[in-house]
């Protein structure tokens, strides 16, 4: 059978906590979610950290601590991918334009990067480019991606290059001409966002023919997207990634925890025909660092 590596983004960083109750939120809930999801059959537990006080994001490095350290000690295998997206929401003041406005939460990338660094996860996100995300910019200059891809290159952690629009996905490639991701690279397509690529087969194939010829890849659509997204991503021979960051629902009016998602995700890929990678051969199909020390 083909394995595909599946991905439970647990919980975000959206305002997504006020609409179901399935949304973990403190450390304790979300490693308990990528556990669960772990246990259903996930190979990658994606992480953010929230405030436990209001929900919000967190970019508090002994909340990912937490995180990581219950997920480490569980008794239960599964390959962490910490995000380093955080700190990028730029909303600018009408009164003052060149400064944000409310809402605004920048990070420079030496502080995007510190959970990273502090905790050597196997896995990071790394965004790719700028875009507009919803009604503000989710904010990531060139330089500083360069900046930022070097810290998770010394790191030893293996970069997932995420690419919300295909601009992104130019600028990813040359990352990687510049030498500054390692191995064989792995891309992330994220599809659906506005105001981003479109959830659609055409743009996903549209992606993938223009992957390096040594990369991996995987998509994933939001909201109700998320599946069929899913699905033709396994078909084209990608990876894929269900979860609460993207989707909160198992059916229409329906909410959904993450090992449901997951066991959801696994029902359709055993329908066609596909397995999931365990943690152990994803690190060792994509040359992930070892989680006990070195590669």
């Amino acid at each position: 059978m083909n394995k595909v590596l599946l991905t439970a983004a647990v919980t975000g960083a959206g305002d997504t906590t006020k609409k179901s109750k399935h949304v973990p939120v403190t450390p304790k809930e979300i490693a308990e979610a990528a556990i669960a999801s772990a246990k259903a059959g996930a190979t990658v537990a994606h992480v953010h950290a929230r405030d436990p006080e209001n929900g919000g994001i967190s970019h508090d490095v002994e909340h990912y601590r937490e995180i990581v350290d219950r997920i480490r000690e569980s008794e239960t295998d599964v390959i962490i991918n910490i995000t380093s997206g955080g700190g990028g929401d730029f909303i600018p003041s009408l009164d003052t334009p060149a400064a944000g406005g409310n809402g605004t939460d920048m990070q420079t990338p030496a502080e995007r990067h510190e959970p990273v660094g502090e905790l050597l996860p196997e896995m990071c996100t790394l965004d790719c480019g700028s875009t507009n995300f919803g009604n503000m910019v989710y904010l990531s200059p060139t330089d500083w991606l360069r900046q930022q891809a070097k810290l998770v290159q010394d790191s030893g952690v293996k970069p997932e290059l995420e690419c919300f629009d295909t601009g992104h996905l130019r600028f990813a490639k040359q990352l990687i001409s510049e030498g500054l991701i390692d191995g064989d690279p792995m891309f992330q397509f994220c599809l659906g966002i506005p105001w981003g690529a479109e959830a659609d087969i055409e743009t996903m194939a549209y992606m993938k023919n223009r992957l390096p010829e040594n990369a991996h890849w995987s998509a994933f659509g939001i909201g109700r997207m998320q599946l069929p997204i899913a699905a033709q991503a396994a078909m084209l021979g990608g990876n894929i990634r269900v979860g609460l960051e993207d989707n909160l629902y198992l059916s229409k009016g329906v909410f959904a925890r993450n090992d449901q998602l997951v066991e959801k995700a696994i029902t359709m890929l055993h329908g066609n025909g596909m397995e999931v990678m365990t943690p152990q051969e994803a690190r060792e199909q994509y040359g992930l660092r070892n989680p006990n020390g070195g590669r």
